[in-house]
């Protein structure tokens, strides 16, 4: 039998984010992704800062991401 590889399957696997201290459980990985990008986009400052720091943590693949300093 055929298996499908891992990297074929859908990536929808939860994630937690926090910015600007709220915080929010995504059911779609790339929805979350799309969301800080835009919001990277758009915002300047400190907003985007915390945005940008945010949506690299979710290139890297982590299961939590925020924009505090732990």
């Amino acid at each position: 039998m055929l298996k499908t590889p891992e990297l074929a399957m859908p990536r929808t696997r939860k994630v937690t984010t926090v910015c600007n201290g709220k915080r929010e459980v995504w059911s779609d990985y790339e929805e979350a992704k799309a969301y800080f990008l835009e919001m990277m986009m758009t915002v300047e400052g400190e907003e985007r800062d915390r945005a940008e720091c945010v949506y690299i943590q979710l290139l890297h693949g982590l299961d939590e991401c925020s924009d505090e300093d732990e």
